[in-house]
């Protein structure tokens, strides 16, 4: 059977076993996709699967008990086998009646003729319980590549959400640098006023410059009244008491030289 189409099979036997039911489990097993599946789709296939479990252990106890029957049948069958000839020696002996050996011979004889139906009996058994254990080996292989496709699928959502925060984060820091872009601007219009407080130290010093070259002919020309009056007047720290009497006197210096002489 494992050499057969898996999921043709176990449509097959579901349908065979599970009845008008059947047909609508296998059709939803043959379209089922684990990838696009839902919760609900997985619910479903939960309870198909204990459904088949369900069957599968009654199955087992009745193939037990087919088995049962043939093994106490067989073992009554050589019992009365062997019985036989100790019967007929009792019965030559008149020790039984032939009533009780014809009785005894027809059971035995119905034994060997029931053996072949309970052996069929206990195939069918075996058949049904090993077509029900592939069906529950089946659904069990579905739910479990649902539940690895889910557990992919919760991955990739993880990684999704992650991948959506950093991204999320990467426009917060592209909003902030941004904002200190336009701080940035803010900061050129101070540039601006520096240039403009630049400009008009420039022309202060424009002004005095002019102002300075206007002020040097008066600076030159008190400079040179200065020495006019030095000359004309000279210091009085340095005048002679002869000098300074001749000063006071009104009289030159040349006649009291000649007086003096």
């Amino acid at each position: 059977m494992s050499n057969l189409n898996g999921w043709g099979l176990t449509a097959r036997l579901i349908t065979k076993h599970f009845g008008a039911l059947g047909n609508r489990v296998s059709e939803a097993i043959a379209n089922f996709d684990p990838e696009t599946a839902t919760e609900a789709d997985r619910d479903r296939l939960a309870d198909n699967l204990r459904s088949a479990a369900q069957k599968l252990a009654a199955a087992r106890a009745a193939f037990n008990k087919e088995a049962d029957d043939v093994v106490k049948l067989r073992q009554l069958i050589a019992t009365d086998e062997q019985a036989a000839g100790t019967l007929a020696e009792r019965l030559a002996a008149g020790k039984i009646s032939e009533s009780t050996i014809t009785l005894f011979c027809d059971e035995l004889e119905g034994n060997k003729a029931r053996l072949p139906q309970e052996l069929q009996e206990e195939a069918d058994a075996k058949q049904y319980m090993n077509e029900l254990q592939t069906i529950v080996d089946a659904l069990s292989r579905q739910l479990a590549e649902f539940d690895a496709q889910a557990k992919k699928a919760m991955q990739a959502l993880a990684s999704a959400r992650a991948q959506q925060d950093l991204q999320q984060l990467r426009a917060e820091r592209q909003a902030q640098l941004a904002g200190l872009q336009g701080m940035r601007g803010q900061s050129s219009a101070l540039s601006a006023l520096t240039r403009r407080a630049e400009s008009i130290r420039n022309d202060a010093e424009g002004l005095r410059i002019v102002t300075d070259i206007g002020q040097q002919p008066l600076d030159q020309a008190a400079e040179l009244e200065a020495i006019r009056k030095s000359v004309s007047q000279p210091a009085l720290g340095n005048e002679s008491a002869l000098a300074r009497l001749q000063r006071l006197s009104g009289h030159s210096s040349e006649p009291l030289a000649l007086a003096k002489s």
